[in-house]
């Protein structure tokens, strides 16, 4: 139960796809929401690696929700008939996080960084899509990434991973090296407002005749990109992205531009771990302006940002991570909302 006394809605079932995750075969009559052994499995692996901190999500713990409203260009109009993308303003909220276990771990460190929105379609239905600073993923299916887990599991002679384990699953798993170097580059940012953010899966546009066109998404930010170095991020406060970004308001909205990559066919829309080609093109979806904090930051933290809710337009792409998430976050959720 959430804060305002009502229930989390879970996403519905997605149709066009039947694949088989871990030891469950999703069909379109069943919700990618039901948590499966599998995810439970993953939730628990993620506890032992990081720790457990009773009443927090298993990652992107600590974060700050903001008001926006995204506006369409209205160059997506003839490829997709998602509302949003659609003529018209949606109002939005934005969730803005740090992707460690640990609410506590400074900002100023290199870390996943999280910029999760939610779309309030005319209907009254929502839908949401959850980026990260990354263009790729580290494990290509759910097993792998179980894999990855076993293998950052902390020496306790000293305290951190074994780095030859980490080679080890980087040289069985080639596809998601690339995951793991830009895991391990990247940037400390200036201000939440002045990162890029990935979706990281292939997702399926429906246009107004049938037609379904596979597409990446990432927000670009209007400022540009702005780094510190480490020793910048290492004088700044422990928190100073949410409190940089409240100053940023402060002067004016803080703006992105939604950008997305449109594939051809042998595109890869079943592997995060695999980017397309840099010469494929792109179109500007539309722009999000973000001004304000929410008013119940309580209300807004206790959300479940879902990749898989989506609306009618977009389609789940055959990439078994992506549906294997929700089942994570229902995991986690069920664990946070019990105080565990």
């Amino acid at each position: 139960m959430l804060h305002d006394g009502t229930f989390y809605e879970p996403p519905g079932p997605t149709p066009h796809l039947t694949k088989d995750i871990g030891t469950v075969i999703y069909t379109p009559a069943m919700n990618y929401h039901t948590p499966t052994p599998l995810a439970v499995t993953a939730v628990d692996a993620i506890e032992h690696v990081s720790g457990t901190y009773p009443g927090q999500r298993r990652v992107h713990a600590r974060g700050l929700c903001f008001d926006a409203t995204f506006t369409p260009s209205g160059e997506a109009a003839s490829l997709t008939t998602a509302a949003h993308l659609g003529p018209g303003p949606t109002p939005v909220v934005v969730r803005f996080s740090n992707s460690n276990t640990n609410p506590t771990v400074p900002d100023g460190v290199r870390a996943g960084r999280g910029l999760a929105a939610r779309f309030f379609l005319p209907d009254g239905s929502t839908t949401d899509l959850v980026s990260v600073n990354i263009p790729v993923f580290f494990a290509a299916t759910p097993e792998q990434f179980l894999e990855l887990l076993d293998a950052l599991k902390k020496d306790p002679s000293t305290g951190a991973p074994d780095p030859e384990k980490v080679k080890t699953y980087a040289a069985t798993h080639p596809s998601a090296a690339a995951g793991l170097q830009e895991a391990a580059r990247m940037p400390i940012p200036v201000s939440y407002g002045t990162a890029r953010y990935w979706a990281i899966h292939a997702f399926i546009w429906v246009d107004p005749d049938g037609g379904r066109h596979p597409v990446r998404y990432r927000w670009e930010p209007e400022t540009g990109l702005q780094e510190l170095s480490e020793q910048e991020a290492g004088d700044k406060d422990p928190e100073y992205l949410a409190e940089e970004l409240l100053r940023r308001l402060a002067d004016g909205p803080v703006d992105f531009s939604l950008r997305v990559q449109l594939g051809k066919d042998g595109d890869p829309t079943d592997d995060p771990t695999r980017a397309w080609p840099a010469d494929r093109p792109e179109i500007v979806a539309g722009h999000l302006r973000i001004t304000a904090p929410v008013t119940d930051q309580d209300h807004w933290a206790a959300q479940v940002y879902d990749p898989t809710r989506i609306t009618p337009g977009i389609e789940l792409s055959d990439d078994p991570v992506l549906a294997f998430r929700s089942q994570a976050y229902a995991v986690s959720y069920g664990r946070r909302t019990e105080g565990n």
